[in-house]
């Protein structure tokens, strides 16, 4: 028994020591802090709530990888530079919806002047990034011109010459994953996202001004398989969905795109295009429960190079506000029409009853009025008009930066944003 006693008493002792321990080794949060001149290697963690001032440019090396907390602010804060951020590695992007994580410029360069942005660059991933994250993150004022000096010139990324502007975000490797929810990307000078490569989710997003002479919201190549659903984008400069096989890159892009409500898409490019989801050489895409509004276009298709035969359309809806815009989603060998879609015939026919949001709003318009709702109201077209029999191929979801990421469900509703 005294050897019981013994052994019970230094048991004891030992776990309040291990208590104590572990108590002394609790986790501090860091202190938010303020990073004056950041440029060229970057990795590690940047910490909640801190703001990054970048004067130059920066890279994820391969092997790498940049985990950035909810409430970051990153300030792209040279004129004359105007910064690219080259990805090799990973890039995890991490906000919340309280405090989202925000590319952007200082306040006072936020001009009607600069709404088109190009005063920073993108991010531009190379062939050996694996993962990226873009959760609740704002992206803001990029696509700025290349010039021979340009990082991503250099590395033979993106067009790899000079004199083009960049897109927001640049996706190149067929093998990795790249996840971007709940986020949003405005006033960009061209294309919004381009990809060429990846297992890709693109979720409830909010894109608008974007592109002021050209270029797409999200424009996908070979090389991608993607479920595009739930993302309001309000008046790109052509499509706000371009969908194209281009490259020869296997695996050949398929795109399941549902739930996407497009509005104003393709009035502003200067020659006659897209106008709001192109399908091209050879893609696979899946078009359901889109609703495209004052669009100038439906689903365009090239006849002389068409999409894969497989390609399915149903249950979308189309409404015109002028007879320009009634005539452009109308049937014909350039504009696809599928099964149970709803198509206006006649001007005003079919309004989707936007929550609040003035249908006669010039179609060229590219101000995005923050108290717009596109939710819809009761008596709405769209309302128990969608279809959720279909396959999305990452309903079991994707894993990256050690967080699973599902495809949304698809509603019962065409559009993004159902009845408040």
């Amino acid at each position: 028994m005294k050897h019981a006693f013994i052994l019970a008493a230094l048991s004891a002792a030992l776990l309040t020591g291990c208590s104590k321990s572990d108590d002394s080794n609790s986790t501090v949060t860091p202190t938010p802090v303020v990073k004056e001149a950041v440029s060229g290697e970057v990795s590690g963690v940047w910490e909640k709530g801190s703001t990054y001032k970048i004067t130059g440019h920066l890279q994820i090396s391969e092997g790498q990888s940049l985990t950035i907390q909810e409430g970051v602010t990153i300030v792209f804060s040279d004129s004359t530079v105007k910064p690219e951020l080259i990805i090799k590695g990973n890039l995890y992007s991490f906000g919340t919806a309280a405090n989202p994580v925000k590319f952007t410029v200082p306040d006072e360069w936020k001009t009607t002047q600069n709404q088109w942005g190009a005063l920073w660059g993108g991010l531009i991933a190379g062939p050996t990034s694996a993962e990226i994250v873009l959760d609740n993150t704002i992206l803001e004022y990029g696509g700025a011109v290349t010039t021979e000096s340009s990082p991503s010139v250099k590395a033979g990324l993106y067009k790899a010459e000079a004199g083009d502007h960049v897109p927001a975000l640049y996706y190149s490797n067929t093998n990795g994953k790249l996840v971007i929810v709940n986020s949003q990307l405005h006033n960009q000078n061209e294309d919004g996202f381009y990809i060429e490569g990846g297992k890709v989710l693109i979720a409830n997003n909010k894109i608008y001004t974007q592109g002021i002479s050209g270029g797409d919201a999200i424009n996908i190549k070979s090389g991608v398989q993607a479920d595009v659903a739930f993302n309001l984008v309000y008046s790109p400069n052509t499509n706000a969905l371009k969908l194209s096989n281009s490259g020869d890159r296997s695996p050949q892009a398929y795109v399941v795109a549902y739930n996407n409500t497009i509005v104003n898409a393709g009035w502003r490019r200067p020659t006659i295009k897209g106008g709001s989801i192109w399908v091209e050489a050879g893609v696979r895409a899946d078009l359901y429960n889109n609703l495209l509004a004052n669009d100038r276009f439906g689903v365009k298709r090239d006849p002389k190079n068409p999409e894969d035969s497989r390609t399915k359309v149903s249950n979308n809806l189309y409404y015109g506000y002028t007879q320009d815009g009634v005539t452009g989603f109308q049937p014909s060998t350039e504009i696809l029409s599928g099964t149970n879609d709803i198509i206006s015939k006649t001007v005003g026919d079919n309004d989707p009853k936007f929550v609040n949001y003035p249908l006669n709003t010039d179609s060229r318009n590219a101000v995005f009025n923050t108290a717009w709702d596109f939710h819809l109201q009761s008596g709405s077209p769209a309302l128990g008009k969608g279809t959720t029999s279909f396959t999305r191929q990452y309903a079991d979801g994707i894993t990256v930066g050690g967080k699973l990421y599902q495809s949304p469900a698809p509603a019962s509703y065409i559009g993004a944003l159902g009845s408040n």
